[in-house]
Formats: C-alpha cells, sequence, structure tokens
C-alpha cells in the first residue's frame, strides 16, 4: 500500500442541476477542470447566457489536497454561496471540478439558512446528474535518450503500461511520460539503468 493517496475522484463531462425555493430559481453547472485558468472562461460564459440572473456564485477544486480551492459568493452574503457549493464537493470527495450556481432572484429573501440549503442543494443535484470517475494522480517525465536505445525505454514504457503524452525523434530520442506516483520510483529506476538515458521532471497532473 503506497504511504499517499494517489487516486481522486472528479466527473466525466458537464452536468447540471436546479433547486427553486419562494420564487427564487437556482441553476447549478458543473465541470470537470484540469487548472484553474478555465475558471474565468466558463464563469464569463454563464453570465452571457444569463445576463438576467442576479448572482453567479461558484467554487472549485484542483488536486487532491483538500486545501486547494476557490470561492466566490459573488454579492451574496458572505458564507452562503461558494462555502456551501465547496462543502458539497468535499463531502461528495470529488476535485478537480468547478461549480457554479446561476441565482434568479424571485423577490422573498431566503435568510442565510435558506441561501446555504438553497446553493448546497442546487450543488448536489448537478453532481447526482454527474457521472463520477476515479482517475490516478500522475507525474509527467520527459526522458531523452540515444536511438539505440529505443527498445530498452519502449520496453519499460509497454511493461509499466504508461501513457506517452508526446514523442520527438529528432537528432536525439524524447519521450514526455504520464507515470502514476505509485510507479514513479520503480520506472525511473528502469529508465536510469538505461544507458546515456535522462530524465527530467515537468509536473504533475
Amino acid at each position: 500500500m503506497s504511504l499517499f493517496e494517489d487516486t481522486y475522484k472528479t466527473i466525466v463531462s458537464p452536468s447540471e442541476g436546479i433547486f427553486r425555493d419562494k420564487g427564487s430559481k437556482f441553476l447549478a453547472y458543473a465541470y470537470p477542470l484540469r487548472n484553474e485558468d478555465q475558471v474565468k472562461d466558463l464563469v464569463t460564459q454563464l453570465k452571457s447566457e444569463h445576463p438576467k440572473a442576479r448572482h453567479h456564485c461558484w467554487a472549485y477544486r484542483l488536486t487532491p489536497d483538500r486545501s486547494v480551492y476557490r470561492i466566490n459568493d459573488d454579492g451574496e452574503p458572505s458564507g452562503t454561496a461558494g462555502r456551501p457549493i465547496l462543502n458539497t464537493l468535499l463531502s461528495n470527495d470529488l476535485t478537480n471540478i468547478l461549480v457554479v450556481v446561476v441565482r434568479y432572484f424571485g423577490g422573498t429573501l431566503l435568510g442565510v439558512p435558506g441561501l446555504i440549503n438553497a446553493y448546497k442543494t442546487a450543488t448536489q443535484e448537478a453532481l447526482n446528474a454527474a457521472e463520477v470517475v476515479e482517475q490516478t494522480v500522475n507525474d509527467i517525465y520527459h526522458v531523452s535518450f540515444g536511438y539505440e536505445q529505443m527498445n530498452d525505454v519502449m520496453r519499460i514504457v509497454k511493461d509499466e503500461g504508461i501513457g506517452v503524452l508526446k514523442q520527438d525523434f529528432d537528432n536525439r530520442c524524447g519521450l514526455e511520460l504520464e507515470i502514476r506516483q505509485q510507479q514513479v520510483n520503480r520506472v525511473l529506476g528502469r529508465l536510469q539503468q538505461v544507458d546515456g538515458s535522462q530524465v527530467k521532471y515537468m509536473g504533475t497532473q
């Protein structure tokens, strides 16, 4: 058993949910997320689709680390919108996900408990409609080697079931590999035994 968790749960594709209370309508949109650069575009897109909505509140999580998140109440009382959305993601143990809840105000104030319940329930409805998948946490490495080592390297890639993201066979051969964190030490050990190979860490996803 690994010392750390190298899997996480996320959603496969966008999903939607809806909750109504006292004339207010809460439309929840859940999106799979690879990085925070996507957040602004997705929120902007929803604002253009729902120009008459009063609020566009959201929360996202990235990586299995529970401390990597952001929330936005978009004018709702502090702690009544972004935080309940986030808490719903945490209680469902989902990450690499953005949920935006679009609120159309119905004329009656819901109060703090009512708002918290509305944002939480709308989010849960969107998650109920989503297909959840378990992913592995993978490290990206670039390995370079000479042509004569190609067979040795490709055998390791095949044996270990490693994903190849990019390959480049110019003067010197290069592969960008996606290696599950649990396998990293073993795979790197094997690659480093190949004569003349160089391995460089590129990041985690």
